[in-house]
């Protein structure tokens, strides 16, 4: 079911024309949970120091109870090319851009990321000839979450029979950041007679077993990750812990739910610590929104829980032609290469010179021609 805060609809009442159409008794109650938020009380540090800031964070609750209008970003939404598909009996949400004949590709999101950050990439991206898919990940706002933690098919099954079986394709390539990453990872690995190449933003971090012949240089790299874990990590520790504890308040709290996804997009993105550098007031608020309406914050943690109890294969080695493009602003540290040619058929090493965590909404022009360029060598 399709939970639209308070309204559900069965796939076959969903039209994509009008996929959305939030009750205005729910967009009322959000105004007014805004317009009551609770603050808290401020502590003697300089702003952001020790999570989101609260000049900031009061001027977005202001902006989103009395400023933004929902209304006009509900319609932009719903004009995109909203498809579905249920497969093994889970509903998988996607956008299509049919660009031309090129090879097929499947773009996927990361956290606290949804859909709508990949609209801008997957248009420049089919412009240059490609067809391009982007999925919401299982629990990320209208696609169904995964029934069953270890019985249901995992996120790269999902990818591929949407891919393979409900769209026709028998080769294509897949581009991942954040927890894409390693479910794009896991694709190519699974069904290499299908994926013809992977392009990543961030790889695995984690040592294997067998893993005995660490370089200094690779030792340095998970030194960084490690203490990067350690002063910023909390978030990931929590999701893969104790995430319906967090989710409770969260989901009643949109103040609450804004603080936490907020400080990610200033910390995580190329912003020099002024979030609205980056990204429009509108534009957070649409993402809080997305996650409100749809009552999907808690499930968007079923991937962090689930990697972090061992529901969730691990790459083991990726022979498809594999691409890594680095922005220095990303979470985490640089890999190495050979870091990466452990798990994959590494072909392309790019650094970029801006950018963070958020790329495609920071800089779309810039990965459109990068996974352009390596889609067409490897298609070739």
């Amino acid at each position: 079911m399709l939970y639209v805060r308070a309204m559900a609809r069965t796939q076959q009442e969903l039209s994509p024309e009008r996929l959305l159409d939030v009750p205005q008794a729910d967009l009322d109650d959000l105004r007014a949970r805004l317009r009551n938020t609770r603050w808290a009380r401020p502590w003697p540090l300089e702003n952001w120091q020790a999570g989101a800031d609260g000049a900031t964070m009061r001027r977005l609750v202001e902006y989103w109870a009395d400023g933004y209008d929902w209304r006009a970003q509900e319609e932009d939404i719903n004009r995109l090319p909203h498809r579905f598909a249920e497969i093994d009996g889970i509903r998988v949400h996607y956008l299509r851009f049919d660009g031309g004949l090129g090879l097929p590709l499947l773009l996927g999101n990361g956290w606290p990321s949804t859909f709508l950050e990949m609209v801008d990439l997957a248009r420049k991206v089919a412009e240059r000839g490609f067809t391009v898919v982007v999925p919401s990940l299982p629990g990320f706002t209208f696609s169904a979450a995964r029934p069953s933690l270890d019985e249901s098919p995992p996120t790269h099954e999902i990818w591929h029979r949407l891919m393979r079986h409900e769209l026709g394709f028998e080769r294509y390539g897949v581009h991942g950041g954040d927890l894409s990453s390693r479910h794009a990872g896991l694709l190519a690995q699974a069904h290499p007679e299908s994926v013809v190449g992977v392009h990543l933003l961030d790889v695995d971090n984690s040592l294997h077993e067998g893993d005995t012949d660490v370089t200094d240089e690779e030792r340095e790299f998970l030194a960084a990750e490690a203490d990067w874990q350690l002063r910023e990590g909390a978030y990931s520790h929590q999701q893969r812990t104790r995430p319906l504890t967090l989710a409770q308040g969260l989901s009643d709290s949109p103040s609450g739910l804004l603080a936490w996804i907020l400080e990610k997009y200033w910390a995580w993105s190329d912003c020099g610590g002024e979030v609205s550098s980056r990204f429009s007031d509108e534009f957070l608020v649409t993402q809080a929104s997305l996650y409100w309406f749809t009552d999907t914050i808690s499930s968007s943690f079923r991937d962090y829980y689930e990697r972090g109890n061992g529901y969730s294969p691990v790459v083991v080695r990726v022979g498809a032609p594999t691409a890594l493009t680095w922005f220095p602003s990303d979470i985490g540290a640089l890999p190495p290469r050979s870091w990466l040619e452990r798990r994959y058929n590494l072909t392309r090493y790019t650094v970029m010179p801006r950018g963070g965590h958020f790329a495609p909404v920071e800089e779309p022009d810039l990965l459109a021609e990068e996974i352009t360029r390596f889609f067409r060598e490897v298609a070739d």
